[in-house]
């Protein structure tokens, strides 16, 4: 399968390593061309290969983060893998709401959050465990790279199949309104959550503290050194005794110095003790 030049495809592969941090090898030609042709037929060119040859030429153009865009991949649903949101109603967030009784105040990051599902799934959470909350201020915040999917996540409408994908009945019924063919995010679900362009490989000073970080499915696209480098930032945006959730599939084990497991949590950890202080 020729995807053009492969002058051209090689220049792509490391465009997109080094502005996305995704591992696009030889064995995933096949990823290129579902996902680019589309592309070049929106953009009116002949083929991949020509639209590959442009982006070559002109890597700081529009079409060539078009093309990085669509290489990501914006898996998401509602409540994707249960038990994080269980271990944060039952275990995380009782821990929190002692921890800040007197600020009353937290700070929440959905980390690559591709289409929102996730960021509004906190969000519905926190509301159903509001009067605990009530008068509390709380942020989410929701960043992705690919400022085509946030501009979707921001609209909060979904489609039939993706409310059925993660939402029991009790819950639309709850936090969605039905608006044509979609369903919209209910406004006070909605008003909790900040979304923002933000790439993970241009560090993340800028964001400020936060009290839980949920970084899921995320790592795993990127190779070691880009692992370590990201936990590293993220251990420095998190407060001393603050968590991060990883995804199912992915672990600090051997990447990051700064993190260790949360006894008896699954995908959850905590900045180590002698990292506390420095931090």
């Amino acid at each position: 399968m020729s995807l053009g030049h492969p002058d051209d495809v090689e220049a792509f592969r490391r465009l997109v390593l080094e502005r996305s941090g995704l591992i696009l090898s030889a064995e995933k030609d096949y990823l290129l061309k579902s996902r680019l042709e589309p592309i070049a037929r929106a953009e009116g060119l002949a083929d991949v290969a020509a639209m590959l040859r442009q982006v070559r030429l002109a890597p700081g153009a529009r079409l060539a983060q078009r093309c990085i865009d669509g290489m990501a991949t914006h898996e998401s649903f509602f409540f994707r893998d249960a038990t994080p949101f269980d271990q944060l109603r039952e275990t995380i967030l009782p821990q929190l709401l002692a921890a800040r009784a007197q600020t009353k105040t937290l700070r929440i990051w959905s980390a690559a959050c591709s289409s929102g599902q996730e960021p509004y799934s906190l969000a519905m959470l926190l509301m159903e465990e509001r009067a605990r909350f009530a008068d509390w201020k709380i942020e989410i915040l929701a960043t992705d790279f690919s400022q085509p999917i946030l501009e979707r996540a921001r609209t909060a409408a979904y489609s039939e199949f993706e409310v059925r994908r993660g939402l029991s009945d009790q819950r639309q019924a709850r936090w969605l309104v039905r608006d044509g063919e979609m369903f919209r995010i209910a406004p006070e679900v909605r008003n909790m959550v900040q979304f923002r362009n933000h790439n993970l490989l241009d560090g993340m000073a800028t964001l400020g503290r936060f009290d839980l970080i949920l970084c899921r499915n995320v790592l795993i696209y990127f190779d070691p050194a880009t692992k370590a480098k990201t936990l590293d930032g993220i251990a420095a945006c998190l407060n001393s005794d603050a968590s991060l959730i990883l995804g199912s599939a992915e672990t600090v084990v051997g990447l990051a110095g700064a993190f260790e497991p949360t006894p008896g949590l699954r995908g959850v950890f905590r900045v180590k003790e002698g990292q506390r202080a420095a931090a």
